[in-house]
């Protein structure tokens, strides 16, 4: 018999519960272009809309290993967001500013 999450998280130790907690705030801070989509709320029809193209493109951008700068940042503010590109050194990170627009 399936039990309810709830009733299992109940169970969970103090301690089991914040490393769950912190799982999963990785988990959203790390994750593929279609997961931040659903993430947004928002179809891969109405995202193609906002673009100007078509759905199978926005399928096909989803898939990609590689694409220009251009098309990722195209791809954020189409859902809202901005994105910076930045480096990350073992004595500290550095925002790269070259393809702001």
């Amino acid at each position: 018999m399936a039990k309810k999450f709830a009733e299992l998280k109940a169970r969970m130790t103090p301690e089991s519960r914040a490393d769950a907690e912190q799982i999963l705030q990785q988990h959203l801070k790390e994750m593929p272009l279609h997961e931040l989509r659903k993430a947004q709320q928002l179809s891969q029809a109405s995202l193609a809309k906002a673009l100007n193209i078509n759905q199978a493109a926005v399928s096909k951008m989803e898939r990609r290993t590689d694409m220009y700068i251009s098309t990722l940042r195209d791809y954020i503010r189409a859902m809202g967001g901005e994105l910076e590109i930045i480096a990350t050194f073992p004595d500290g990170q550095v925002k790269i500013d070259n393809f702001a627009c």
